[in-house]
């Protein structure tokens, strides 16, 4: 019974996560449809009143509108830009960095030593894992993804000496999680040797 309330409750957030942002996407597509409606209204007006062109201008234009910003974005200043209104706007949500950086592991875009796959010691096994951030006094704040849904799992501060990179891509140990465990060979097998003291 457990089992099966566990994989429900994964199953669900796994597509909340997945359904959520597409929810958000077309609802702010059709408000902004809404905004430059009044905008539009005086070209429909020229369209023959069979074609919904108020609707289809809307669109057109908010999708114009998404691709311009789109193309200023992938600039210099577009990505400077880009950053301060992040940190101004959504730096101030909790868990929005955390949450952004995983999100771009996922996409293949790595920033660095974030989300670094491992093998952490708990109790008496090794556990997949990830290195979120590396402590002044050595030890490591860890990640524990559950099974099967890696976005949700337990945050542990472990010593050194419990943690074990693996040399496997993010996307890698992503997909092991995710697949019940298949694939844990390989990550025990790519385990860094640690240098000795």
């Amino acid at each position: 019974m457990r089992y099966l309330r566990d994989f429900l409750t994964n199953a669900v957030i796994g597509g909340v996560l997945v359904v959520f942002p597409i929810y958000l996407a077309v609802l702010l597509l059709l408000k902004g449809m809404q905004t430059v409606g009044a905008l539009v209204r005086p070209f429909a007006s020229l369209l023959p009143a069979a074609i919904p062109a108020a609707e289809l201008l809307s669109l057109v234009l908010v999708l114009l509108v998404c691709a311009v910003v789109g193309v200023a974005v992938r600039t210099r200043t577009g990505q400077v830009a880009r950053e301060r209104f992040e940190k101004a706007f959504f730096g101030r949500l909790p868990g929005y960095a955390l949450f952004r950086s995983l999100t771009q592991q996922l996409a293949g875009r790595s920033e660095g030593s974030a989300w670094k796959p491992a093998l952490v010691e708990l109790e008496d096994a090794l556990v997949p894992a990830f290195i979120v951030e590396e402590l002044d006094d050595g030890r490591y704040t860890i990640f524990v993804p559950s099974v099967p849904t890696p976005l949700a799992g337990a945050v542990y501060v472990l010593a050194r000496e419990r943690v074990h990179p693996i040399d496997v891509p993010f996307t890698q140990a992503v997909k092991s999680v995710s697949q019940w465990g298949s694939g844990a060979k390989d990550l025990v097998a790519a385990m860094q040797p640690r240098a000795a003291s």
